[in-house]
């Protein structure tokens, strides 16, 4: 469909970090925004100061009426994400009324359709591999746009928008970064000129069934690529393309790009980056972890695809904040340390503990864990294991639902069955604080997707009285 003739969006959960993007990209060109969604959040917190009309009760009547008026339907736009259950109110009347009703990567991909788009999709990886592709870019004065999947430190944003996109001509696409998100098989709407594919490791097991048809669906999007794809070195034998094929890696040589010679000095990654056409000598990344800096060779890779100058991506690579909830500090002091990061799938959070332990060798690490999805925990509930046994010390919270109803037989108590480690516990959410304030804390890091965020600031206060006490 025609963007053009639509004045009115409508979002079903604009509070997700995508869909939030999407409404600011419609609001940024001047449609008018409003929304759904479940619970009030510090992001649909900032949707409303920006403008936007939301609201948190699944009836017909909250809706605005100038976003329900059938009459006027043909220029109303409706985006729902597949979390919606499809027997929601608001969504059955949009559907009974004839509105127009699109998922959020079917108007992505409409969106990135006029443009020279970069798409960078994986299991791990993505959304930092994203943020600083654009960030590089931006550095460059390319004048990006970026739809990202988290909210970027250095713009305080998911959404960046170029004047090219704000008034597009058929003269020049404009440059477009995207995040590809393989739930649902979301990234099949795109095709990108530039593809990038960080990994593929099983994932979304209530969606794809098993690993293979995990694999599939990458290598659909892979094909769907139209002039380059870049892909993560351990992983390219098992996507076939027919187009330029580049390789990356952290540390190996036989790959296209790659890092040598890393090392850690003042708390900051420093190292070369080798290219097919020069090698960038002792760059600093701006952020933590080893897998960071594997992320950051993809986006250089991007980077000089598109003829990005080395002085830009030193300077882009430096100056990177990263991404809120990304091994996010909260606390960095030389008693005591708190990181907060995303992880949710068994290998993301064997990079973040990894990292915690490879910059604080001689501390003990306290680790807070809450599981997202109870199938996520079923699928995985070794490798959960196996990866928090890397922990000093664990505390499992309940698992975080989202859309899924109970499993019979697996809580949180499940992993904490299968962990060999013996400083483990679970702990309500409630409790936590309490729990925490008994325990003599060198470094925490909270882990999860789902709502464990919301503890954060009582996290840092608690733990600030510590560090206070010590001050003084």
């Amino acid at each position: 469909m025609g963007l053009n003739k639509i004045s009115h969006v409508y979002f079903l959960g604009i509070g997700g970090i995508g869909m939030s993007a999407l409404a600011r990209y419609f609001h940024a060109m001047g449609k008018q925004v409003a929304g759904y969604d479940k619970t009030p959040t510090k992001l649909t917190t900032e949707l409303i100061a920006e403008g936007m009309e939301i609201h948190f009760e699944d009836a017909v009547t909250t809706i605005p009426a100038a976003f329900k008026s059938i009459e006027k339907r043909d220029s109303i736009l409706i985006v729902y994400t597949p979390a919606v259950p499809t027997d929601h109110s608001e969504y059955t009347f949009f559907l009974s009324n004839g509105f127009s009703i699109q998922k959020r990567s079917e108007v992505l991909g409409i969106i990135a359709a006029v443009s020279y788009t970069v798409g960078i999709a994986g299991t791990h990886g993505k959304t930092t591999t994203s943020s600083l592709t654009a960030h590089i870019l931006k550095t460059a004065q390319m004048d990006p746009s970026a739809f990202l999947g988290g909210i970027t430190q250095n713009y305080n944003t998911n959404l960046l928008l170029s004047e090219k996109l704000k008034h597009p001509s058929a003269a020049e696409k404009p440059l477009l970064v995207v995040e590809a998100d393989e739930y649902d098989r979301s990234f099949l709407t795109l095709f990108p000129e530039i593809g990038v594919i960080t990994s593929v490791d099983a994932d979304h097991l209530d969606i794809y069934g098993d690993e293979k048809h995990v694999l599939a669906s990458y290598s659909l999007y892979a094909k769907q690529v139209k002039n380059t794809l870049i892909v993560k070195n351990t992983i390219e034998s098992k996507i076939h393309v027919d187009i330029k094929k580049v390789t990356y890696s952290v540390i190996d040589a036989s790959a296209t790009y790659f890092a040598q010679n890393v090392h850690i000095s003042k708390g900051a990654y420093h190292y070369d980056i080798v290219t097919p056409h020069a090698t960038f000598l002792n760059v600093t990344l701006g952020l933590p972890g080893l897998h960071n800096v594997e992320n950051s060779i993809a986006a250089v890779a991007v980077a000089v695809e598109l003829g990005v100058a080395e002085k830009y991506i030193r300077e882009g690579l430096a100056s990177f904040k990263g991404v809120r909830r990304r091994f996010d500090y909260h606390i960095k002091t030389d008693g005591l340390v708190f990181i907060d990061d995303y992880a949710h799938h068994p290998a993301e959070l064997k990079a973040a503990i990894s990292s915690v332990k490879e910059l604080y060798p001689h501390k003990k690490i306290t680790g807070v864990f809450q599981p997202h999805l109870y199938s996520r925990t079923r699928d995985f509930a070794d490798d959960f294991a196996q990866s928090l046994d890397l922990l000093d010390e664990c505390i499992l919270l309940d698992i975080y639902p989202a859309r899924e109803l109970p499993i019979a037989g697996v809580d949180s108590n499940l992993l904490l069955s299968k962990m060999k480690s013996i400083k483990k516990s679970t702990c309500t959410k409630k409790e936590l604080i309490k729990e925490i304030a008994n325990r003599d804390i060198e470094v925490l890091i909270t882990m999860g997707a789902g709502d464990i965020d919301t503890l954060l600031t009582a996290l840092k206060d608690e733990l600030m009285k510590r560090v206070n006490t010590t001050v003084h």
